[in-house]
């Protein structure tokens, strides 16, 4: 069985709730609308992630014959209720913000418009999908904006919760502007770049550090990146310029080595001068561990000779901020609005369309949430995805949500691409929105 496809791969109350729906004959069309309440500490913006892979999910959405048998085994469920499950399909509409969009608290990313008991099934793995993605591409975007062009790539892999995780984790940086990934099946199954060098205990394995030098080359003769901080690393960059003649009279040619521990500031200060006084200029230097936003926006503004820069952990698993405060709502039933006024969650109700405005220098300057019939100047971010359960046009390649992903970060405020508290893009709502839930409030 493939879990991440599994109908039951949700929480127990949708399965419980579609039961009482079904039996009460609850069936018309509602409207469900995923957003993120507010932003995480020090952060400005977020940018949309996970589309595609609800896309996926939505066609795909049906219960297995194991499943079906699970289910009426249980002793939970109906043999109605397991009847009705084995012909479910996802037959509604769903609007989003294309992949790659900047966005901001309390505007919908995604709207999806189908049969009650349909809607309400994929919730939870929807904002599985959404959420992940989105966390991880609004994190990795902030590493884009520190180095300021230089490439990054995925090491998260190995401490990402879970494997899906990693391989999300992969694309969603990927999406967001990483260079490439070390996660094999992502390059695989997504197209997204691989990047690789080696690991210490490669070099451990071996007598004499020149030597396993020497191996990997040979055995990687188009990819010789070498991990120079196992002992001692100017001693190990040393061996490198001593190597490099030897290696070239066979036809290989080093392209970089990686430093991944200490001061990496100073220690690729020192490397650089050794590679360049040995007559390799052109060998590059690629630093990884540990390393956020926070370290890549250091090391830049130290003017570190650094070619590339390797991020993992801090960016796979969101560690300043490992959570979204996101959420997917009913908005209207069966052509009527709702709203839910809890304390400190409530919602905006009906269907909703975001307009964005652009200043005179093309930067993001305003949103606007409002109905969906409302029609506003600017640009509407909301659109069209699926129609009676199908999607309206091809999946959009990754390298061109990549290159859209660009383009929204390009026209942020520059107060918005600094790693720094700013005032955010002013989020306004409609008149029409506020008379809608004054109405809603006053019918009970």
């Amino acid at each position: 069985m493939d879990i991440r496809s599994s109908a039951l791969l949700t929480d127990l109350y949708q399965l419980t709730m579609l039961q009482a729906y079904v039996e009460q004959g609850m069936e018309e069309f509602a409207v469900f609308e995923f957003f993120v309440r507010r932003l995480p500490p020090k952060r400005g913006f977020f940018l949309a992630a996970g589309l595609e892979q609800v896309v996926e999910f939505l066609e795909r959405l049906r219960f297995s014959e194991e499943e079906l048998q699970w289910l009426a085994e249980s002793g939970r469920f109906s043999r109605a209720f397991v009847d009705y499950c084995a012909c479910l399909r996802f037959t509604g509409d769903l609007h989003a913000m294309p992949e790659g969009t900047v966005f901001f608290p309390d505007e919908p990313i995604v709207r999806v418009t189908a049969p009650l008991p349909e809607a309400q099934l994929i919730e939870t793995r929807l904002i599985n999908l959404l959420h992940y993605q989105t966390l991880i591409a609004s994190k990795a975007a902030r590493s884009v904006l520190a180095v300021q062009g230089q490439p990054l790539v995925d090491f998260g892999l190995r401490r990402s919760h879970g494997a899906e995780a990693g391989l999300l984790a992969a694309r969603a940086s990927y999406l967001a502007g990483f260079a490439g990934t070390a996660t094999v099946l992502a390059g695989s199954l997504f197209g997204v770049p691989l990047y690789g060098t080696m690991a210490h205990s490669f070099v451990q394995a071996h007598l004499d550090e020149t030597e396993a030098f020497a191996h990997f080359a040979d055995a990687q003769p188009e990819n010789i990146v070498l991990l120079i901080d196992t002992y001692d690393t100017e001693t190990a960059a040393g061996k490198v310029v001593a190597l490099a003649p030897r290696l070239k009279r066979k036809g290989l040619t080093i392209r970089g080595v990686r430093l991944d521990s200490g001061d990496l500031a100073v220690h690729a200060g020192k490397v650089r001068r050794i590679l360049d006084e040995g007559g390799l200029p052109d060998v590059q230097i690629v630093v990884s561990g540990n390393l956020d936003e926070y370290a890549l926006q250091a090391l830049v503004a130290a003017g570190a000779p650094i070619d590339s820069f390797a991020v993992g952990t801090s960016m796979t698993t969101s560690a300043d901020a490992p959570y979204l405060d996101c959420a997917y709502k009913l908005q209207e039933y069966a052509g009527r609005a709702c709203r839910k006024r809890s304390e400190g969650k409530a919602t905006w109700p009906g269907r909703k369309q975001v307009y964005r405005w652009y200043g005179a220098d093309g930067r993001i300057a305003q949103d606007v949430v409002t109905v969906a019939d409302d029609r506003q100047d600017g640009e509407a971010l909301v659109q069209p995805v699926m129609e009676a359960g199908r999607r309206l046009a091809p999946s959009s390649p990754l390298a061109d949500i990549r290159t859209k992903a660009a383009a929204e970060l390009a026209r942020l405020p520059e107060s918005l691409r600094q790693l720094q508290d700013s005032p955010p893009v002013p989020v306004r709502i409609s008149q029409a929105l506020r008379d809608l839930a004054k109405s809603v409030d006053e019918r009970g």
